[in-house]
């Protein structure tokens, strides 16, 4: 019997070597082709970029996948556990695999055999890192068992916190959030130090299958799985019994965040940003390379840019009359649910999208379009209001505007018609205002003179409406708006304000064409001052002016100052017939709006990689001792403004005080009111009215903007920049400036201020009615008899101002001297 026992022992340790032997071969097979874990040390996961306005409020994220690295230390120990509680209870006890839970495991799924459930698994924390870094997810023995040996080599070569930091920043949440840091963003809109018991152990229930536990499409199995993970943290230590009943009784609370811009009314800018960083650093380093980006955008500011040009570009299109509703829909069923399908413009939120029930000669009943919750479920409530026949008037008109074609609401609208309204009184007004799109766009940018940051951008009506940016893609002419440079150009070559050249008509040849340009509305003056030319745009002037002067220097002029690359010297473009883009001509009116200085327009401040470090800062003057170490009774520190000078500083003040002019009695006179405030700026008004231009400045804030189709149009006889522009700059101004403190231009030292005639330009008389004071450059002053340029000789004042216009038709530019 001891023989036979024997026997069999014998055999028995033979089959055991044997399958040892095997087993060992397998493992070495398996283990030869194992990936490299060293890796885990240089982990750099795909990480968001986010962009920030100038006070730090974040604007936009960009990524392919939403995640924000965390280092452990910065994780709450509320969200350890919850993790914990939820994927693996004895993380800090195990060597890399669960035994125990590994045995359970096997038992349940010997149980579910021949079901059809799934395997139950016992994946510990570590071999999910082992598996999300190094493996596949197949569903096979080779995989788990490279799984279990390459968790014991993690374990050994790393600590248990720096595998719980890889796996909390590394594992998908659903909603494209991956991480612990972007879920808690993109689920609560929180950051992870904010998260109570019950979202820490939702967001923990996540990882199992995110889709399985949607908020909104299964809100049970979501709040049925929380619970779960809060009973195993009150099982496990990590909260109290009363802690957890409290933490169950929660709803969700998710409110996931919008894809879009954080920032309201950003979208341009934030779109600018975005374009710009591609053209700097790629866009695998935009969506990956976790950016972080602090732009020049003032957010009060960019909230005043959007509010005036939506305020002058509907109220132009009002006056044209009603373009129709958007469409039809019927309404004899639930018309709920076919309006909730249109889609809106999501940033204009006081407009909401409305259907006609039924219209009377005093009154329109409308639908309001149901709002949406997460999960893009309309709601099942339905809204009511009603568009008085007043507030509606504007639509009786045809869509040309030319004349009214309805005399009450009957004549506008029909049921089931689909519009645009505004909520008239606050919240709970049944009240609405009849609105609709602009077909009219524009572009409006408003810049520190000083630094060339961009602080509001407004690209078109709505971002929704259209993505295509006006303020830095359209190219439109400026026309007289770009009249300054000319003068400007002038004024650096030896004319003064006070020069004197003949309003009067022109012909240009050139070969067997001929070029007659005229004033806007046709008239002429005469002999007039530079300073009258500018004031009350003057093409025929100007043409004069720049004839004299040579087209050349009035390109490098252009060039200079960044308005165009590369001028064509030919005369047209002396009134602004070249194209260019809002952005250029507010940065070449900065130049002279601080002094002559050339500036860099920019929409960024500084960059930094995800590290912390800059790779990218606008500043570029110098400050050797603005980083002293501690205080020693040293001088302050001298920033040194390495910037060229482009124009002369006279010369800059000299066409400042020109376009003051422009708005205290020329061609912007009444439209602009900043009180006491100094402002300066320039009109501009294309051929056949398809462009409106204003440019204008104080001391300290340039804006600019341009209102037309984007298909050029006449926008109609008197659309001028001075009529439709001016006023949009002035409704901006007035908000953005009233909390700076007043400020004046600031007058070169050595610039003469002398008392001339306006007419004349020469020395006025004391007691003359038309007396203004000049600025001259040392050297220069009015001139003691009046001569014109444009005319040979010199005439008595009386007899030139005696003359005609007519009588002057004759005369070509470029004949006469210069004085």
């Amino acid at each position: 019997m001891i023989r036979l026992l024997g026997y069999f022992f014998g055999i028995a340790c033979v089959l055991f070597l044997g399958a040892a032997a095997v087993v060992a071969v397998y493992l070495v097979s398996v283990a030869k082709d194992l990936p490299d874990y060293a890796v885990l040390n240089s982990y750099a996961p795909p990480v968001t970029t986010r962009v920030h306005a100038g006070n730090g409020a974040l604007m936009a994220e960009y990524a392919k996948e939403k995640r924000l690295f965390l280092p452990i230390q910065a994780i709450p120990d509320r969200v350890k556990a919850a993790f914990l509680s939820a994927e693996d209870k004895n993380f800090y006890n195990h060597p890399g695999v669960d035994l125990s839970g590994l045995a359970r495991a096997i038992v349940v799924n010997l149980q579910n055999f021949g079901s059809g459930r799934r395997p139950v698994g016992a994946s510990t924390i570590t071999q999910q890192v082992a598996k999300n870094f190094l493996l596949t997810s197949d569903q096979t023995i080779d995989r788990k068992i490279k799984e279990a040996i390459l968790s014991f080599r993690i374990e050994q070569a790393y600590s248990k916190d720096k595998i719980l930091e890889l796996y909390l920043n590394e594992i998908f949440f659903g909603l494209n959030s991956y991480g612990i840091a972007g879920a808690a963003l993109t689920y609560f809109n929180k950051s992870v130090t904010e998260l109570t018991v019950a979202e820490a152990a939702y967001l923990a229930s996540l990882p199992k299958g995110p889709a399985n536990y949607h908020p909104f499409r299964h809100p049970d199995a979501a709040v049925e799985r929380r619970n779960w993970v809060v009973d195993r943290m009150v099982e496990n230590g990590y909260v109290s019994q009363s802690d957890g009943a409290e933490a169950k009784k929660q709803p969700l609370g998710v409110t996931v965040r919008s894809n879009g811009p954080s920032l309201f009314a950003s979208d341009y800018f934030a779109e600018a940003v975005r374009r710009q960083l591609i053209g700097q650093y790629g866009e695998k380093t935009l969506y990956e390379g976790g950016l972080s980006v602090r732009t020049s955008l003032d957010p009060q500011m960019q909230l005043v840019a959007r509010k005036a040009l939506q305020d002058g570009l509907t109220s132009y299109d009002e006056r044209r009359g009603f373009h129709g509703p958007l469409k039809t829909i019927d309404t004899t069923a639930d018309w709920g649910k076919a309006l909730a399908e249109i889609p809106t413009l999501s940033d204009v939120p006081e407009w909401r999208l409305a259907v006609v029930l039924a219209v009377s000669t005093e009154s329109v009943d409308i639908g309001l379009q149901p709002a949406r919750d997460g999960a893009g479920k309309a709601a099942a409530e339905r809204e009511h209001g009603v568009i008085e026949a007043k507030n509606m008037q504007w639509a009786y008109r045809s869509s040309t505007g030319e004349r009214k074609t309805a005399k009450s609401p009957e004549g506008v609208l029909s049921p089931g018609d689909v519009v645009y309204v505004e909520r008239l009184g606050g919240e709970g007004s049944t009240a609405y205002r009849l609105r609709q799109p602009p077909k009219v766009q524009g572009g409006f940018v408003a810049m520190d003179p000083k630094t060339g940051r961009v602080l509001a951008m407004a690209g078109g009506f709505s971002y929704g409406q259209s993505e295509f940016n006006r303020a830095t893609q359209a190219m439109r002419q400026p026309g007289s708006s770009f009249k300054p440079f000319v003068y400007a150009a002038a004024m650096d070559n030896g004319y003064t304000p006070a020069s004197v050249i003949m309003d009067a008509p022109i012909e240009i040849v050139s070969g067997s064409q001929v070029w007659r340009p005229e004033n806007y509305g046709g008239e002429f003056n005469g002999p007039s001052t530079l300073r009258s030319g500018i004031e009350h745009s003057r093409n025929l002037m100007t043409v004069r002016l720049a004839n004299d002067l040579g087209m050349n220097i009035v390109a490098e002029y252009a060039e200079r100052f960044g308005i165009y690359d590369k001028m064509p010297p030919l005369i047209a473009m002396s009134l602004g017939s070249g194209e260019t883009t809002v952005l250029r001509m507010v940065s070449a009116y900065s130049v002279i709006a601080n002094g002559g200085k050339q500036i860099k327009p920019t929409l960024i401040d500084r960059i930094q990689d995800r590290y912390g470090k800059t790779i990218f800062r606008h500043e570029e003057r110098l400050c050797d001792s603005c980083n002293a170490g501690d205080w020693q009774n040293q001088e302050e520190p001298t920033i040194v403004d390495n910037r060229e000078q482009v124009l002369d500083p006279m010369t800059a003040y000299q066409i400042t005080s020109m376009m003051q002019g422009v708005i205290t009695r020329g061609t912007a006179a009444g439209k602009i009111d900043l009180g006491a405030r100094d402002v300066a700026g320039k009109t501009g008004t294309t051929n056949d009215e398809k462009d409106a231009w204003f440019v204008g400045f104080t001391p300290d804030l340039v804006a600019g903007l341009y209102m037309g189709f984007d298909n050029p149009a006449p926008l109609g006889r008197g659309s001028t920049g001075g009529g439709l522009s001016a006023p949009i700059f002035n409704e901006f101004m007035q908000a953005a400036v009233k909390d700076m403190p007043e400020s004046k231009f600031v007058i070169p030292q050595g610039m003469n201020l002398i008392p001339i005639d306006r007419k004349t330009g020469m020395t006025a008389m004391e007691g003359d009615p038309n007396t203004i004071i000049e600025a001259f450059k040392p050297g220069t002053g009015p001139a003691d008899s009046l001569s014109v340029i444009g005319m040979d000789g010199t005439m008595a004042p009386e007899e030139i101002l005696k003359t005609s216009p007519q009588a002057n038709q004759a005369v070509q530019s470029g004949a006469g001297g210069l004085y």
